[in-house]
Formats: structure tokens, sequence, C-alpha cells
């Protein structure tokens, strides 16, 4: 089974994701360590010289790529990943594909990516914590109609990463 997690950024899906891929004993694989293997750059340098048209494009198709492969394994993707082209419609429609969502709430979101900001080149250029919670605020509301086709939904409030980890794998067994 592939077991692919969807969420907004800072919602723990690389965290999450490889102590899912160490209790099932299956290989962990995020989607933005494919990415830049594959352009031979950091997703930061992608998005500041190609543009995220450009890297989107890339996006889905290392996804495609990805899922297609025979093996199973836990993939965090980004958090526009579902959102963009087909993506949702591609996880949805695959034979042993589990997606998963992280619904993590915006005051816990604004707080983890306001103290890491910097590494996320959606949203550096903000530089207030009302801008980054607008910011975030806007993009719940654009992307949760995609979140929410998941096929799980598992909410991560006030939960450690073995809590999260287990009620993951409740919901699937």
């Amino acid at each position: 089974m592939k077991l692919i997690l969807i969420g907004y950024m800072g919602s723990g899906k690389s965290s999450i994701g490889e102590k899912l891929s160490e209790v099932l004993n299956v290989p962990f694989k995020d989607l933005d360590s494919e990415i830049e293997k594959q352009e031979d750059s950091r997703i930061t340098d992608v998005f500041s010289k190609k543009g995220e048209i450009y890297f989107r494009k890339i996006e889905k198709e290392v996804l495609k790529k990805t899922i297609s492969k025979k093996e199973n394994f836990v993939l965090a993707t980004g958090g526009g990943t579902p959102c963009y082209a087909d993506s949702m419609a591609f996880m949805s429609k695959m034979e042993n594909v589990v997606t998963i969502y992280l619904k993590t709430s915006l005051d816990t979101l604004c707080e983890r990516l306001f103290a890491e900001k910097a590494k996320r080149p959606l949203i550096a250029h903000l530089k207030s914590e009302g801008e980054v919670n607008d910011f975030i605020r806007k993009h719940l509301f654009e992307r949760s109609y995609y979140y929410n086709q998941a096929d799980l939904i598992v909410e991560t409030e006030n939960e450690s990463i073995e809590k999260i980890v287990e009620k993951i794998i409740l919901k699937l067994f």
C-alpha cells in the first residue's frame, strides 16, 4: 500500500511520514526531495529561478512517476501538491493508494510557519505574524476542497507524532 500524506505546509507530513514508515517498515519518500534530485537544485532555488508554474509542472510529473512505482511506501507531499493540475484526482484513482489529510489548526500552522518562514518560499516575503496568518487562512480556504477529498482525515491538534501515527494505523487496519 502507498500512503500519501497531504495537508498544509507545517502540518507535520514529513515528521509523521518518517515515523509512520518506520512503524510499518516501508520506505519513506518526500516529494520535495524527489523533485530536488530530479532538478539537481533546492526547492527554494527552483521557485526563485524558474517560478511557481514551472515548479508545479515538475511536481506533478515527479508525483506521477513516484506513485507509479511498484513498491509500497509512505510519501509526504508538498502543501499545494493535491491542489494543482489533476494531482488529487490522479492520487484518488490509483489502486493501492490511500491519501491521508493531516488536518492542523490555523493557529498551530501560523505558530510553526512564522518561526521557519525563511525556509518556506511561499511565505518567506511575509513580515509579520498577522500577514502569515492572513496568507495561511486564505490558502486553507482555497485548498480545503482538495484536502477534504482524502481517503482519511486525521486531526493532529495537540497530539504527539506517535499518537498521530497510531490514529492513522487504527484508521487503516
